[in-house]
């Protein structure tokens, strides 16, 4: 009788619906080294490894009217040609246009008909790199009996015996007879007859069958259909992620992909400064990045604010029953701090949080995981994209998904794999999810949203990075390396210098124009100020206690009451309108007499000891201003004497 499917494996075959394909991606990057790579000897390595993932050549087949859940059977006709495709990047083949082709090869469903996986050989890539982008369902892992087939593609050394050439079977496979529909019905009833817990695991497998048919015509139909259908898909999936979450949403058909590089080196150092692991670190990460990305997205974000990472953590098993890795994979609800500003106070919330899951005794280390054969995160991933869409589970912002890898070069038929970037489908709800792999001293991250949502998904790649910079920066390598935190190379640096001394050929030169504009308004405004002003009443004399400084200065003070320098001045510079106009109207009498006066209480006032100095200046004025004097007196008509006033009073009298 066939394997059938677990009522788990027939929810995750429900929920596979066209905005929710049910698959998980990983993006590997390899050298082809001298010996070269292509696609005759991909297929020859695949047909070689695929029996050590039997599944791979399994298709799904349901049963009539139902009645139990569907059943694994060998694909008749299964071509491995049909899985395994060829594709390639225009020039230059950039990072961004693989990103670019990953991004709509995973938005599309597996053929249900056929084996539930697909590989994509992706040439052109720059440094004449390729990639093998790889899509298995979820159904397909389960840890125990199967693993994911980039598993058992990789090996640690360079293969020296030749490959088997393509089209030359490695093994003698041959399918196993599909069973009649009669015969699949028969062997359902008698399950269910011969096994009561059989028996409820059937009506499971088919009520979940009818609810995911129920959620694939709603997202067909629509309107009142769509209703129905997200009511099924709520009875499949449990609770929906929080209405108000930043990253809940209605997810579209189309996928948008980030990638993100960060060196181990520095993990190891922040978890090395602090007593905290690389778990602890790498979610203070996703945390902070998260964080400044939404800020620039203008989300509201106040210091309590948080979001809830749905985190599967490998455990060892409670009844110590061995599986092919070694240990199970648990969820673990994990509380990011995205309202923290702090970067180190959120590493030490975030390992708070994680110190329950450490201190149960059940957790894996990491250095079991990095140790398991081949190639285990491609399959560690898929189990915890798997422990995330349980029939009934709890509320959460978004799946992120921690695997460490293997700390030494891997190889595929003699390809040196050099990135591995692990994509995790999206479910109901979520727009976002994370994948993180290391591998030979570096960090890969894999960032999956959807399309029409998240537009600027590389802004958060890029925040990432920042955070791991800002947590560099709490480190005693970081104080003691400040500024860059990364030694640049020699060019970096000279270029550096270079720009650096022409902000400050422009900063001189700005301020040199500055101070010269400055000194022009200085000069100019000396010039409007010896213009000479027309005479006016001067304010009183100063106080005779103040001492007198210089000859110059008295002499400027001469010229401003009216003296002999302000009149030797007129007397040279006669085209002067106002001192001509004065002189004409007789007005210019009575200002001299009236600064005259004023001089000589201003002398009278002066005490002695300044009369010497200030002698040759009163008479060189006297001498100037007699002639002046004189003609003034001419113009002006005799004065009456006393006794002439009386005799013309008593002559007005009768």
């Amino acid at each position: 009788m066939p394997q059938r499917l677990t009522p788990l494996e027939v929810s995750l075959l429900a929920l596979d619906t066209a905005h929710t394909p049910g698959h998980v991606g990983t993006v590997d990057i390899f050298d082809p080294g001298p010996d070269g790579f292509d696609y005759e000897r991909l297929i020859a390595l695949i047909r070689e490894r695929i029996a050590f993932v039997p599944r791979y050549r399994q298709r799904v087949r349901g049963i009539p009217a139902q009645l139990a859940g569907p059943v694994w059977v060998d694909d008749e006709n299964f071509d491995l040609t049909f899985h395994v495709r060829r594709s390639a990047l225009p020039r230059p083949g950039t990072l961004a246009q693989l990103r670019e082709f990953v991004g709509r090869v995973l938005a599309r469903r597996l053929d249900r008909s056929r084996p539930l996986w697909e590989m994509y050989l992706v040439e052109g890539l720059e440094d004449s790199r390729f990639a093998l982008v790889a899509k298995s369902h979820l159904c397909l892992v389960d840890g125990i009996d199967n693993v994911e087939i980039g598993q058992v593609l990789l090996d640690s050394t360079v293969r020296a015996q030749a490959i088997p050439a393509a089209g030359v079977d490695a093994d003698s496979w041959q399918p196993v007879p599909e069973p009649s529909s009669l015969e699949l019905l028969a062997g359902a009833l008698l399950e269910s007859a011969q096994d009561p817990t059989m028996a409820l695991q059937n009506v499971r497998g088919a009520l979940a069958s009818a609810l995911g048919m129920a959620v694939a015509i709603g997202e067909a139909v629509g309107g009142i259909g769509g209703a129905l259908g997200e009511l099924a898909a709520d009875a499949l999936r449990g609770q929906r992620p929080p209405a108000d979450s930043p990253l809940a949403g209605v997810v579209s058909e189309q996928r948008r992909v980030a990638t993100a590089v960060a060196s181990l080196a520095d993990l190891k150092a922040v978890r090395q400064e602090h007593q905290h692991t690389i778990n602890d670190v790498i979610l203070a990460m996703i945390s902070g990045g998260v964080r400044s990305w939404l800020l620039t997205r203008g989300e509201s974000i106040g210091s309590g604010t948080s979001l809830t990472a749905l985190v599967p953590m490998s455990v060892t098993e409670d009844d110590g029953e061995p599986t092919s890795l070694g240990s199970q994979v648990a969820p673990h609800l994990q509380r990011l701090p995205i309202g923290e500003p702090n970067p180190l106070m959120r590493l030490h919330q975030v390992a708070y949080d994680t110190q329950a899951h450490k201190d149960s005794g059940r957790a894996v280390a990491a250095r079991s995981l990095a140790d398991i054969a081949g190639f285990a995160p491609t399959t560690l991933h898929a189990l915890g994209v798997r422990t995330s869409i349980e029939v009934v589970r709890k509320q959460h912002d978004l799946v992120i998904t921690n695997v460490p890898g293997p700390q030494v070069p891997l190889f595929a038929a003699g390809a040196e794999l050099v990135a591995s970037y692990p994509i995790l489908p999206l479910s109901a709800g979520h727009l976002l999810s994370i994948g993180v792999t290391s591998y030979d001293g570096e960090v890969f991250f894999g960032l999956n949203a959807d399309r029409d949502a998240i537009g600027d998904l590389d802004v958060l790649a890029q925040c990432l990075l920042d955070c791991l910079d800002e947590l560099l920066d709490t480190t005693v390598r970081g104080a003691a390396v400040r500024q860059p935190t990364r030694k640049a190379p020699a060019a970096a640096r000279r270029a550096a210098a270079k720009k650096a001394a022409a902000r400050q050929e422009a900063a001189r030169k700005a301020a040199g124009q500055k101070r010269a504009a400055v000194r022009n308004l200085v000069t100019r405004a000396a010039e409007l100020g010896t213009r000479p002003a027309p005479p006016e009443a001067k304010s009183p004399a100063k106080p005779a206690t103040q001492p007198s400084t210089s000859q110059e200065e008295s002499t400027r003070k001469t010229a401003a009451t009216g003296e002999p320098g302000s009149t030797r001045k007129t007397a040279a510079t006669e085209k002067q309108g106002s001192t001509r106009k004065a002189a004409a109207t007789g007005k210019q009498g009575s200002t001299r007499k009236a600064a005259s006066e004023k001089t000589g209480s201003t002398k009278e006032a002066r005490p002695k000891s300044q009369a010497a100095s200030t002698g040759k200046t009163a008479s060189a004025k006297s001498r100037q201003l007699a002639p002046q004097k004189s003609a003034a007196k001419k113009k002006q008509p005799p004065s009456k004497t006393d006794a002439e006033r009386r005799t013309a009073q008593d002559r007005q009298q009768p």
